[in-house]
């Protein structure tokens, strides 16, 4: 019964060649997998979009830069959330009105926070987010500095702390040595 489902290896999948085309293979597998997976998608509906070109792209332009209340990590450009729809909305109706682009992202700033920015500006309140990833690389370098210091420091002391046997020890080292002669 087992011998039905026992087949003999393939010995081509086995060989280098076969290992390095099933290698590409799957890396040309993952790199469509990613480029498909990070592929833009926008949520912009039909019934928002602007008829005049120039308007439609300055609305993308500064719904690019706002996030998504609801989601947080995607702009309302992205986002299929109903806030996200509510603020391309908006954006479209302030350019409608006249706005400039300054107005309008002013305007959603002082409703929603500077939260709403995907970028935040650099001033005194968002020193730390700005300078977090700096202050952290400096941290993880003080520290592997130490830990490698350390280590060398404890490798040193390790081989100049030897102490030398007492005269008891010596003594009884030779009397071991010569009972195994």
């Amino acid at each position: 019964m087992t011998r039905l489902f026992w087949r003999k290896p393939n010995v081509f999948l086995l060989s280098p060649r076969g290992i390095f085309r099933r290698s590409i293979a799957a890396l040309l597998l993952f790199c469509v997998t990613i480029g498909v997976g990070v592929a833009p998608v926008r949520a912009v509906q039909p019934d928002e979009v602007l008829t005049d070109a120039r308007m439609e792209a300055r609305a993308r332009h500064i719904s690019a830069g706002l996030r998504c209340m609801v989601c947080q990590n995607q702009s309302i450009d992205d986002s299929n959330a109903p806030l996200a729809h509510d603020l391309r909305v908006l954006v479209r109706e302030r350019l409608k009105a006249g706005d400039s682009d300054e107005a309008v992202v002013s305007y959603i700033v002082q409703r929603y926070g500077e939260f709403v920015l995907l970028k935040p500006p650099f001033n005194i309140e968002t020193v730390l987010l700005w300078a977090a990833p700096l202050l952290l690389l400096a941290g993880a370098a003080v520290f592997a500095w130490g830990q490698f210091r350390g280590s060398d420091r404890q490798s040193v002391q390790g081989k100049t702390a030897e102490t030398p046997l007492s005269a008891d020890e010596t003594r009884r080292l030779e009397e071991i040595l010569q009972k195994d002669v």
